[in-house]
């Protein structure tokens, strides 16, 4: 018997592009930078570090512009929530091999990988 499954698409990192993928999202934008440093020529793990990188980054600057207001404080529950949602989504999707985007930043930073 035969396995009619496709072989996994390697990156140059030497892991298999889901894997990559997935782990650009493991800590937020400081592992997608590493991978869009790294990764050189593999457009699936590049997509999701960058859009990795913007969705986090903001999100970060957003608690740092949240933390300095009474009223922002209030808001850091609801976006730590969204923020875990996401991060669990776009890293399930990305180890499914699925070039998942996100409204606005997935546009982004799919312009930003064509470059």
């Amino acid at each position: 018997m035969t396995d009619s499954t496709p072989t996994p698409a390697k990156s140059s990192t030497g892991l298999e592009q889901n894997v990559a993928g997935a782990l650009s999202y493991l800590l937020g934008f400081i592992t997608g930078i590493v991978f869009l440093i790294v990764e050189k020529d593999n457009t699936f793990v590049r997509f999701h570090a960058m859009q990795s990188t913007i969705t986090f980054g903001a999100l970060f600057a957003l608690y740092i512009v949240l933390t300095i207001s009474v009223v922002g404080w209030i808001l850091l529950l609801p976006l730590a929530l969204l923020e875990l949602v996401l991060w669990i989504l776009l890293m399930v999707k990305a180890f499914g091999g699925e070039k998942f985007k996100l409204p606005w930043v997935g546009d982004i930073a799919e312009k930003q990988v064509q470059k």
